[in-house]
Protein backbone atom coordinates (compact mmCIF):
# COMPACT_ATOMS: atom_id res chain seq x y z
CA UNK A 1 0.00 0.00 0.00
CA UNK A 2 0.67 3.87 -0.36
CA UNK A 3 2.03 5.92 2.21
CA UNK A 4 -1.47 7.43 3.25
CA UNK A 5 -5.00 6.74 1.81
CA UNK A 6 -4.74 10.22 -0.30
CA UNK A 7 -2.67 7.94 -2.41
CA UNK A 8 -5.54 5.59 -3.37
CA UNK A 9 -7.26 6.27 -7.03
CA UNK A 10 -10.41 5.32 -4.88
CA UNK A 11 -10.18 7.72 -2.37
CA UNK A 12 -9.63 10.52 -5.22
CA UNK A 13 -12.27 9.57 -7.16
CA UNK A 14 -14.61 9.82 -3.95
CA UNK A 15 -13.39 12.89 -3.48
CA UNK A 16 -14.25 14.11 -6.58
CA UNK A 17 -17.83 12.14 -6.64
CA UNK A 18 -18.21 14.55 -3.30
CA UNK A 19 -17.36 17.98 -4.78
CA UNK A 20 -19.62 16.72 -8.16
CA UNK A 21 -22.61 15.34 -5.76
CA UNK A 22 -22.23 19.25 -3.67
CA UNK A 23 -22.20 21.13 -7.23
CA UNK A 24 -25.22 18.70 -8.33
CA UNK A 25 -27.51 18.96 -5.13
CA UNK A 26 -26.62 23.11 -5.17
CA UNK A 27 -29.23 23.63 -7.66
CA UNK A 28 -31.69 21.23 -6.17
CA UNK A 29 -35.50 23.36 -4.76
CA UNK A 30 -34.33 24.79 -0.96
CA UNK A 31 -37.57 22.27 0.18
CA UNK A 32 -35.11 19.23 -0.63
CA UNK A 33 -32.67 20.97 1.57
CA UNK A 34 -33.21 18.23 4.46
CA UNK A 35 -34.36 15.67 1.95
CA UNK A 36 -32.02 14.72 -1.23
CA UNK A 37 -29.67 17.49 -0.95
CA UNK A 38 -28.66 16.23 2.79
CA UNK A 39 -29.24 12.37 2.21
CA UNK A 40 -26.80 12.98 -1.15
CA UNK A 41 -24.45 15.17 0.76
CA UNK A 42 -23.78 12.76 3.79
CA UNK A 43 -23.96 9.84 1.58
CA UNK A 44 -21.05 11.21 -0.66
CA UNK A 45 -18.95 12.11 2.05
CA UNK A 46 -19.13 8.49 4.09
CA UNK A 47 -17.67 6.67 0.96
CA UNK A 48 -14.22 8.55 1.20
CA UNK A 49 -14.48 8.98 4.97
CA UNK A 50 -14.77 5.63 5.30
CA UNK A 51 -12.26 4.61 2.27
CA UNK A 52 -10.09 6.58 4.93
CA UNK A 53 -11.03 5.08 7.89
CA UNK A 54 -10.67 1.78 7.28
CA UNK A 55 -7.39 2.33 5.26
CA UNK A 56 -6.22 4.00 8.83
CA UNK A 57 -7.24 0.50 10.70
CA UNK A 58 -4.89 -2.19 11.85
CA UNK A 59 -6.11 -5.25 9.90
CA UNK A 60 -6.89 -6.12 6.61
CA UNK A 61 -10.45 -7.41 7.57
CA UNK A 62 -10.76 -3.97 9.42
CA UNK A 63 -10.27 -2.13 6.18
CA UNK A 64 -12.52 -4.79 3.82
CA UNK A 65 -15.27 -3.90 6.98
CA UNK A 66 -15.23 -0.41 6.12
CA UNK A 67 -14.84 -0.57 2.38
CA UNK A 68 -17.90 -2.47 2.57
CA UNK A 69 -19.73 0.35 4.44
CA UNK A 70 -18.43 2.98 1.82
CA UNK A 71 -19.71 0.39 -1.13
CA UNK A 72 -23.11 0.61 1.01
CA UNK A 73 -22.65 4.54 0.64
CA UNK A 74 -21.96 4.53 -2.70
CA UNK A 75 -24.95 2.47 -3.67
CA UNK A 76 -27.16 4.79 -1.81
CA UNK A 77 -25.71 7.50 -3.72
CA UNK A 78 -26.19 5.65 -7.27
CA UNK A 79 -30.09 4.56 -5.75
CA UNK A 80 -30.86 8.81 -4.86
CA UNK A 81 -29.09 9.81 -7.96
CA UNK A 82 -32.23 7.39 -9.83
CA UNK A 83 -34.43 9.18 -7.71
CA UNK A 84 -33.12 13.26 -8.38
CA UNK A 85 -33.07 12.28 -12.10
CA UNK A 86 -37.00 10.94 -11.77
CA UNK A 87 -37.97 14.52 -10.03
CA UNK A 88 -36.13 16.21 -12.61
CA UNK A 89 -33.41 17.46 -9.99
CA UNK A 90 -30.06 19.00 -11.43
CA UNK A 91 -29.03 19.20 -14.44
CA UNK A 92 -28.53 15.84 -16.83
CA UNK A 93 -24.24 16.68 -17.20
CA UNK A 94 -24.57 16.99 -13.37
CA UNK A 95 -26.21 13.61 -12.94
CA UNK A 96 -24.42 11.81 -15.39
CA UNK A 97 -20.94 12.98 -14.21
CA UNK A 98 -22.32 11.93 -10.66
CA UNK A 99 -23.13 8.39 -11.91
CA UNK A 100 -20.19 7.66 -14.13
CA UNK A 101 -18.13 8.49 -10.72
CA UNK A 102 -20.07 6.43 -8.79
CA UNK A 103 -19.91 3.34 -11.47
CA UNK A 104 -16.39 3.53 -11.29
CA UNK A 105 -15.84 3.82 -7.70
CA UNK A 106 -18.17 1.46 -7.30
CA UNK A 107 -15.77 -1.15 -9.97
CA UNK A 108 -13.00 0.03 -7.76
CA UNK A 109 -13.88 -0.86 -4.72
CA UNK A 110 -15.17 -4.75 -5.87
CA UNK A 111 -11.90 -4.74 -7.18
CA UNK A 112 -9.73 -3.74 -4.14
CA UNK A 113 -11.96 -6.26 -1.62
CA UNK A 114 -11.69 -9.11 -3.51
CA UNK A 115 -8.08 -8.73 -3.70
CA UNK A 116 -8.37 -8.37 0.07
CA UNK A 117 -10.00 -11.70 0.37
CA UNK A 118 -7.78 -12.83 -1.67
Amino acid sequence: MGESFKDLVVWQRAIQLTVAVYKLTSSFPPSEQFGLTNQLRRAAVSVASNIAEGYGRSTPGEYLQFLGHARGSNCEIQTQLVISKALGFGSEESLQQADSLSSEISRMLVAIMNKLRE
